[in-house]
C-alpha cells in the first residue's frame, strides 16, 4: 500500500554542489564529445559558482594539448579517445583550473568517427579527486544526441561516486 507519499530524487548535479561545498572542494570540467553538456548541467544548480571554476570544451586536439596539457604523444600513440587522454584530460584540467576535482570526456559521438578499434558510441570518462584518477570506458548505442546525453549523465555519477569516496580510502590502516 502506499502511504500518499512522493518520493522526490534529488538531481546529481545538486548532489554533487552540496557534496563539494561540504568538503570544500572545487571541480571543473574538460569535455570533447560532450561539448559543454555536463557543465551545462552542473550550472542550472543555484549557488555552483561556489564550487565549479571553469570548464572546457575541448574539441580539437590542439585545444587538449594547448588547454589541458594532455601530451602530443600521448594523441599519436593512443588517439583523442583513449583511457590515456581522458586521465592526462582529467589531470590537466584540474591543474588549469587550480581545482582539487575535475570530470573529462572524450569519445566517438557518430555517427561518422567510428572504426572497427574504436566505434561509435565508446566514450571514455577520467575523474581526478584529491590527485587520485580513475577512468571508465563506456560504450552508447543510438544516435550522436542520445551517446552525448548519456555520457554527460554517466560523467556525473562517476564525479558524484567520487567524491564520496574519502580522501584516505584505500590507504593502510
Amino acid at each position: 500500500m502506499s502511504s500518499g507519499r512522493r518520493i522526490i530524487e534529488i538531481p546529481v548535479e545538486k548532489k554533487i554542489a552540496r557534496v563539494l561545498r561540504h568538503r570544500g572542494l572545487t571541480v571543473t570540467t574538460a569535455e570533447s564529445c560532450t561539448g559543454g553538456l555536463i557543465a551545462g548541467t552542473l550550472v542550472n544548480v543555484d549557488g555552483i559558482s561556489e564550487v565549479y571554476r571553469e570548464g572546457y570544451v575541448t574539441y580539437s586536439n590542439e585545444a587538449k594539448m594547448r588547454l589541458l596539457g594532455v601530451k602530443e604523444e600521448t594523441l599519436e600513440a593512443y588517439g583523442a579517445v583513449s583511457r590515456q587522454t581522458a586521465k592526462e584530460m582529467a589531470e590537466g584540467a584540474a591543474r588549469a583550473a587550480g581545482t582539487e576535482v575535475a570530470i573529462a570526456v572524450t569519445g566517438i559521438a557518430g555517427p561518422g568517427g567510428g572504426s572497427k578499434e574504436k566505434p561509435v558510441g565508446l566514450v571514455f570518462i577520467g575523474c581526478t579527486v584529491c590527485g587520485k584518477t580513475i577512468v571508465k570506458r563506456c560504450f552508447y548505442g543510438g544516435d550522436r544526441q542520445s551517446i552525448r546525453h548519456a555520457a554527460a549523465r554517466e560523467a556525473l555519477e562517476i564525479l558524484y561516486c567520487q567524491i564520496l569516496v574519502p580522501e584516505d580510502a584505500g590507504e593502510g590502516r
